[in-house]
This record gives C-alpha cells, structure tokens and sequence, in this order.
C-alpha cells in the first residue's frame, strides 16, 4: 500500500485489530522512507444488487439517511442511528453472500428499527411496503401490540354496566324507636322535658287563684253549706 505522505509504494504493518465484531480488520501500519504511520482499515466487498440490474457496494451511509427521514421529529440520535446501520450490515454479512438484493437490505432495516422507535418503524414500513390504506396501517398496529403481550381494551366492547347493591329489609323498631326518632326531630338548641306536668285540679285551681287553701273534708262541707 502506498503511502499517504510521501507515496512510497510500500508500508509495514506494525499492529493489527479486529474491529465492530470482527467485520473489519485495521491494521497500523509505518512507511519505510518517511517514517511517519498510519491506519488502514480491510472488510469483505458487499455488493448490493438493485431491481434495475445495477450492483453497487453496501454503504452504511445510505441506511443512516434512509431512516433519518423516518426518524424525523422522533427523539432519535445519531448515534443510534450509527449503531443501527452497524446491526444491519453485520445482519447482512451474516448470511454469507458476496451480493445481496436491496429489497433484503430493506427487510434487515425493519426489526432494529422496530426495538428503536415504533412510530418512525411505521413510517419507514408504509414506505417500504407500500401501504394503500387504513386498514394496512390498523393491521401493522396490531401486529405491535401483540408483540407487547396484549392488544388491550377493545374499544368496541361496552364497559360492563355496576350491578346495583340489592337493598336489606329495614329492622322493625324496637322499644323506645319512636322516642329516640321524636328527640331527634326536635329543633336544636330548644329544652324538651322530660315528662311534662300533670294539670291541677279544677277545685284547686279556682281556690288557688282566689287566695284559699284547699281544707280537707271539713272545707268541702263548708262549701257545699253554702
């Protein structure tokens, strides 16, 4: 490999790492005339072949701008963004194939973009498989929800109507009820007594009235005398 500096045709390789889980080898390497070092990075060419006929190779790029798009106004960074076009093409790379349709490139996108952010996974799947209606959309919202667990509350169900409580037979009264309920009644702040006065005697009364005591048999014949 030539070098950057002083383009001498030949370099030594001086360290050698494995990196972004074994994809890619980067070598540090040292040039001979100059002296001076530098880094070279080594992967496997992956092409990628389009429905036109065309190969081009696998950019990371090209995802990271794709699902920028779908991402866009999500709460989404771009380092995120990085670590999910790294899944893609190690996803890619796995299934051994020097070239690769792009419809599965778009496939590989789908579930990483899914555990990332489900409203930008619904953008980028409306595109990519062509959504003509609601009821795609309705049938993509269902498939997220039971991959939650639940489908919650049908919205078409009714809520069930509360049984009323069945009400308990009234206790007959017992003694002193009716007193208890009269007390009760009484305005407050006002004396009620507790048994009221007997009426005095007619007789007596009169007697009362005009200064005389009531004097006993004797008093009584004294008065029919007269």
């Amino acid at each position: 490999m030539y070098c950057p500096y002083c383009r001498h045709p030949d370099s030594r390789v001086i360290d050698s790492r494995a990196a972004e889980d074994g994809v890619t080898i980067r070598r540090r390497r040292s040039c001979p005339a100059c002296g001076r070092r530098f880094t070279t990075q080594e992967s496997v060419i992956l092409t990628v072949g389009k429905r036109s006929g065309v190969t081009e190779p696998f950019n990371r790029d090209k995802i990271v701008s794709r699902v920028r798009r779908a991402c866009q106004g999500r709460p989404v960074t771009d380092d995120q963004l990085a670590i999910l076009a790294q899944r893609v093409e190690a996803t890619i790379r796995t299934r051994g194939s020097g070239e690769i349709p792009s419809h599965e490139v778009g496939l590989a996108i789908l579930g990483p973009l899914r555990e990332l952010d489900e409203v930008a996974y619904l953008r980028f799947a409306s595109v990519y498989r062509s959504f003509q209606s609601l009821a795609d959309f309705e049938e993509e919202i269902a498939a997220l929800r039971a991959a939650h667990g639940g489908a919650g509350p049908d919205p078409a169900e009714p809520d069930p109507v509360p049984s009323s409580p069945v009400p308990s037979s009234p206790e007959p009264p017992g003694p002193g009820s009716e007193e208890q309920h009269e007390e009760h009644d009484q305005p407050a702040g006002r004396w009620r007594p507790e048994s009221a006065p007997l009426p005095a005697a007619a007789g007596t009364a009169g007697s009362a009235g005009r200064g005389q005591s009531p004097a006993g048999p004797a008093g009584r014949q004294h008065l029919s005398a007269r």
